[in-house]
């Protein structure tokens, strides 16, 4: 009788232990095994795992893709123009061992690290560059993190430019000088309108003038048209062989 509690407190202390060594691991996540201060070469997971606790200790790493939002960032670009310019990362750990053991917090390096490689590469490039290439640009920031943080064990897969911020007196410059494009290229398309015009009048007199008759058939066409309009306007119908007299007078004074 007197074991018996002895026994109790044993069987309550197995269970305390095998309690504490059962770890249950999501098929997204690996177990990084630190034993006695050593890292096991390989790291455990997914499914129900044993870890013999006090010797071992366990840090979970997730492997799936994380989103990473890069706070807004102060940029001046290559013509000095200052603006503001976030981002987002997509990243995943593809090493759980080196994510672990590399780098003290791979989450906040990597924070760090993308904001300040969005300053420099933005900074080596125009206004202009900034707004029209920004997929060549993400690919850019994409290689460079990538090649950073392999080391880590962590593959970024996509770099994303998610806005840039323009001064107010700069978007004012912007919208001036797209409004002066627009009216350049109004003038440019009014231009060849009239030109294209003035060449097909051009051949519209050679014709009418192989032809005398075709003229005498558009005049009686205009006066159909301004009189089937309902307006006071008044017509006194001039034959075209008194104007081609007078014009043939003239000729021949001159």
């Amino acid at each position: 009788m007197d074991q018996f509690p002895l026994m109790l407190i044993a069987v309550i202390i197995i269970l305390i232990w095998l309690f504490n060594s059962l770890n249950v691991l999501r098929e997204y996540e690996r177990g990084v095994i630190f034993r006695i201060g050593r890292l096991l070469a390989e790291p455990k997971g997914p499914g129900l795992i044993w870890v013999f606790w006090p010797i071992d200790r366990i840090v979970r790493v997730s492997l799936r893709t994380i989103t990473m939002d890069v706070p807004t960032q102060d940029v001046i670009t290559k013509d000095n123009v200052s603006v503001k310019v976030n981002a987002v990362v997509y990243f995943r750990v593809v090493d759980p061992l080196r994510a672990i053991v590399e780098v003290e917090n791979y989450l906040y390096a990597t924070s760090q690290l993308a904001q300040t490689t969005l300053r420099s590469v933005l900074g080596e490039v125009g206004l202009d560059d900034l707004l029209s290439q920004r997929e060549k640009l993400n690919q850019r920031l994409q290689e460079i993190l990538d090649q950073h943080t392999d080391p880590w064990g962590i593959k970024v897969a996509l770099v994303e430019i998610k806005g840039v911020d323009l001064p107010e007196n700069m978007q004012r410059a912007m919208a001036r000088q797209a409004e002066a494009e627009r009216e350049k290229r109004a003038k440019i398309i009014h231009a060849q309108g009239e030109f294209e015009a003035s060449q097909m009048l051009s051949d519209a007199a050679r014709t009418i003038s192989g032809q005398p008759v075709a003229l005498q058939l558009r005049y009686l066409q205009t006066l159909t048209e301004i009189g089937a309009e309902k307006n006071t306007t008044i017509l006194f119908p001039l034959p075209i062989d008194i104007v081609e007299y007078f014009i043939k007078a003239r000729e021949g004074k001159q």
